[in-house]
């Protein structure tokens, strides 16, 4: 070919080129502009047609990535002996503008461009919802809306844009799509035909090659912005949107998860199987918090509930430990869900007959497999990330490598399953039945994961279990600590009705069920206090935070305390019996020899006892048996001591939640009826601690402690009995320091009594001090009562 028809060529493909990138330059420094305007609140000033042909996407380029937006768009050369001398011959010009195009920001290719149209229409939405923008400009928006919507066809441009060819263009375009079809589900009331026909048949499709993880986004999206407006009728808007999918979201529920499910797809954290699932929990996540909108849930929002034996087998298959672990999450927001949504309502509505049955359902599920091995089927020693590094230091991981959020969750999952569970079962065999083999499971799980900190005790006590685990996470805490309560409470109600009649050693026997279980209440609460150092101010932080769970716990708590005092001081006994023998001078001195031995008769009592001086949480000489010396944990008998006849409406577990949320709900939350005894007085009056039973130096407690006395069954029925006042005002202090050769003479130091029940009377003061002053969020005055009645009930036992 000749040179000059090369020159020719070259300079006519140079001017269009040089006339596209033209045009593209403009566009771009338009949509700069535009940008600017959105973003700093500015009116746009052109018509709306301007602006709707300025974010119109062009589908039809290549979206292959940044490549485009670096080729030189200059003619190759031609083949033939002349090639290299038909190169040389270069316009300047078309020379000059390449090398301008080459040197430009990647922000000016045409996915950018893209990318950037993709952000003005999500701003816009956001701009266009938002109550502060001015009328004039909203209507501007939307203007521009229908323009895209109804002549630009953006929706299905949107659509096409969706897929793994380029990731962060599909993100993009699945988020402007969902502000597009949430704005007109808003505005117009009515659903987007083209996304809503892009949904069902990429859902029908599956395991099709369909862009799953984008659909599922997209409505993920659409049902979080509905939940966050919070003008919008939530009820019908989530109808409309969810009925028309109710159907098909169950039948794929059971598509990815049992009927197509394949652990192989699953090998890599990162392939398309495992997007898809993530993606599928999120939604998954967002339909369990839109069924509260409802009065009546829809069958999409309940599958989780009524199938959730499908996730359950998927947690201990072979899957990536990503998936395991937001599974788990998930699943403790189910089980937590009916207790928030109690707090919300604050009343019986139309859906707690469907929640109550779609959480037993769930509830009846997992003990079924907590009582197998699956707990022991779960990973918890995957290496969570931290910053800076892959893993922690050595010295910073006390548990050994287990995630402790997994763990928390698991038990948290499980211990609110039992409590459901046995809430609504009436067979005491089942009930009993439920709880061993459940509660065994547990035990062996948290004993298995869990380790004691560098310089720490070893882990004894069944009841310290639970502030070991959940410390870290104090709204999990007295979630999980008010399940163990009304476990407590439902059990203490199956036992036989003659109260008054309990002997020492059944109820004896009751006591030491519930610690080698692991639920004793007071045991729990003594355990806590010691690890928030008996600090009163932790708990008033508790009382004022917006979460109502402590309060919730501590009202029941305290109703406890008022009828079970006696057992409370005998706990506290034991504590200060633990630290007797921490600090023995000969920790295997054989026992006292007065002390009956555990042979024959007495076996059963000995055990008992013997058990109960180990509660403290450290181990006893090597002689006494320990609590955990059997893999199981726990012992359980048929017998149950007589039903405490009190008749107050102790909040108990039977009774229904009680509302929570602040601040409207909030308020009835404190009108304890049962809680307004006529003995009882709110006098608000500052509380002082008498200390003059209490010793003034460590080194008589280091003597006291220095005994190495230990409690068996004829000690244990002595100690419950210093309930009683104490009649040695006229003594000195230091007497009841004293080394006494009998065992019946001891007075006991009562220094885990003081301590929890002045940091109870601390909390009084200060709730008092700030309700004085209009401080405290809510009315606590039937708090201060039941605070009250414990300081009262304290003072009795030491008078002045």
């Amino acid at each position: 070919m000749p040179s000059g028809a090369s020159v020719f060529i070259a300079m006519s493909g140079d001017r269009a080129f040089s006339g596209t990138l033209h045009a593209l330059m403009m566009k771009i420094s338009l949509l700069q502009q535009m940008y600017k305007d959105v973003l700093a609140g500015i009116p746009l000033a052109k018509e709306s047609h301007h602006y709707s042909s300025l974010l119109t996407l062009s589908v039809e380029q290549p979206a292959g990535g940044d490549e485009s937006c670096h080729q030189r768009h200059l003619p190759p050369p031609a083949a033939g002996t002349g090639s290299h001398q038909d190169t040389d011959m270069v316009v300047p010009a078309a020379d000059d503008l390449s090398d301008s195009f080459a040197s430009m920001s990647s922000s000016f290719c045409p996915r950018e461009v893209k990318l950037l149209q993709l952000t003005l229409i999500k701003m816009m939405v956001a701009k266009a919802e938002s109550q502060q923008i001015e009328s004039s400009m909203r209507l501007k928006y939307c203007e521009i809306f229908v323009l895209l919507l109804k002549e630009a066809k953006t929706d299905s441009k949107l659509v096409s844009l969706l897929g793994p060819h380029d990731r962060l263009l599909s993100h993009m375009a699945s988020q402007s799509l969902a502000a597009l079809v949430y704005f007109q589900l808003k505005e117009e009331n009515a659903l987007n035909v083209t996304w809503l026909s892009f949904t069902l048949n990429t859902l029908l499709g599956f395991p099709g090659n369909t862009p799953v993880a984008d659909c599922l986004w997209t409505l993920t999206a659409i049902i979080k912005e509905t939940l966050r407006d919070a003008v919008l009728p939530k009820a019908g808007v989530l109808k409309k949107l969810l009925a028309p999918l109710d159907a098909v979201l169950e039948g794929f529920y059971n598509a990815i998860l049992f009927h197509h499910f394949d652990s192989h797809h699953y090998t890599s954290p990162y392939s398309e199987a495992t997007t898809n699932l993530i993606s599928f929990i999120d939604l998954l996540e967002a339909l369990l918090a839109s069924r509260t909108e409802l009065e009546l849930p829809l069958r999409c929002q309940r599958v989780l509930f009524l199938k959730v034996s499908y996730i359950l087998n998927l947690i201990s298959s072979p899957i990536p430990y990503v998936i395991k672990k937001k599974f788990i999450l998930l699943l403790k927001k189910c089980v937590l869900h009916k207790s928030r949504e109690d707090a919300r309502s604050g009343s019986v509505s139309l859906q707690a007959l469907p929640l109550c049955e779609d959480v037993l359902a769930l509830s009846n599920a997992v003990l079924q497999v907590v009582s197998l091995t699956w707990l022991n089927q779960i990973p918890l020693d995957e290496k969570s990330s931290y910053f800076g590094s892959s893993e922690p230091a050595p010295a910073d991981d006390p548990q050994g490598g287990s995630d402790q959020t997994v763990l928390r969750a698991l038990s948290l999952v499980a211990l609110k399953a039992l409590e459901f569970k046995i809430h609504n079962s009436t067979a005491e065999a089942e009930i009993k039945g439920d709880f061993e083999s459940s509660m065994s499971q547990l035990l062996m799980f948290w004993r298995s994961h869990l380790k004691p900190f560098p310089q720490s005790h070893p882990i004894v006590h069944h009841c310290e279990w639970l502030s070991l685990i959940f410390i870290e996470q104090d709204d999990d805490m007295w979630e999980a600590a008010k399940a163990l309560l009304l476990i407590y409470l439902k059990l203490d109600r199956l036992r036989p009705d003659a109260a008054d009649n309990l002997s020492q050693e059944e109820e004896d026997s009751w006591n030491i069920h519930t610690h080698a279980g692991g639920y004793n209440p007071h045991c729990i609460f003594l355990f806590f206090l010691e690890k928030i150092a008996f600090d009163s101010s932790v708990l008033l932080d508790f009382l004022i935070s917006s979460e109502t769970c402590f309060l919730e716990y501590l009202v029941r708590y305290l109703k406890l305390l008022r009828r079970e005092w006696h057992q409370f001081v005998a706990v506290c006994n034991h504590f200060d019996t633990k630290h007797g023998a921490l600090q023995s001078v000969s920790p295997a001195q054989p026992p006292h020899p007065e002390e009956p031995s555990c042979v024959s008769d007495e076996e059963q009592s000995c055990v008992t006892d013997e058990s109960l001086q180990n509660a403290g949480c450290e181990p006893a000489p090597p002689t006494a048996l320990s609590l955990s010396s059997s893999p199981d944990g726990c012992v359980f008998t048929a017998e149950r001591g007589a039903n405490e006849a009190e008749s107050d409406s102790l909040i108990s577990a039977d009774s229904a939640a009680l509302p929570g949320a602040l601040p409207g709900s909030l308020q009835s939350l404190v009108n304890y009826d049962s809680s307004e005894d006529s003995e009882l007085e709110s006098d608000g009056k500052e509380c002082s601690v008498n200390t003059k039973q209490v010793p003034a130096n460590n080194e008589g407690e280091k003597r006291r402690r220095g005994t190495g006395c230990s409690y068996t069954a004829d000690n244990w029925k002595i100690c419950t009995s210093e309930v009683l006042p104490l009649k040695q005002e006229g003594s000195h202090p230091s007497s009841c320091w004293t080394l006494m050769t009998s065992l019946d003479n001891i007075i006991p130091l009562r220094i885990m009594l003081y301590k929890s029940t002045k940091c109870l009377e601390e909390l009084q003061q200060a709730i008092s001090r700030l309700q004085r002053r209009n401080l405290f969020p809510y009315n606590p005055t039937a708090l201060l009562k039941l605070l009250s009645h414990i300081e009262k009930m304290r003072k009795n036992m030491n008078p002045q």
